[in-house]
């Protein structure tokens, strides 16, 4: 049976990663009272990121458990998702939620995220392995002599 863990590998730890998300979301798939923003990464593994705002939820405890249910639900799921970053947005309407009604939403969330990264990367061309090309002729790259300085 894998690791369903919760690993800090598998979260989204600095500004700087929910930036890069927000910036360069290739995907988006909307659920229920929530929304995932997911961009790929090079790691190999998803990382998940949670965005729950008091303007959504007022009490904290409803803030928790959803937190809670999302983690619990890629906790599970970690090993059918793809390479990517994911931030979870709550929307208003996500507090009336049941757990189980939740579940559901989250999973077809996944199910849908999968799905798109699968045909996104099957529908991109391989990187090229040429060099890079340079504007300048092979004359320009050619060091000229010094001069001595009198």
């Amino acid at each position: 049976m894998p690791c369903q863990t919760f690993p800090r590998r598998l979260r989204l730890l600095t500004a700087g990663d929910y930036r890069q998300v927000f910036d360069n979301a290739a995907f988006k798939v909307h659920g229920k009272g929530l929304m995932a923003l997911a961009s790929p990464n090079d790691l190999g593994h998803p990382r998940i990121g949670l965005v729950i705002s008091k303007k959504s939820m007022r009490r904290a405890v409803d803030r928790n458990r959803v937190k809670r249910l999302v983690r619990e639900s890629i906790r599970f799921q970690q090993h059918r998702l793809p390479a990517v970053d994911i931030v979870i947005l709550s929307r208003r309407g996500v507090g009336e939620l049941d757990n189980e009604t939740l579940h559901r939403q989250l999973f077809g969330m996944w199910r849908r995220l999968t799905r798109d990264a699968k045909k996104s990367f099957a529908t991109q061309p391989p990187p090229s392995i040429e060099p890079p090309s340079s504007d300048r002729s092979p004359q320009d790259h050619e060091r000229t002599p010094s001069r001595g300085r009198t």
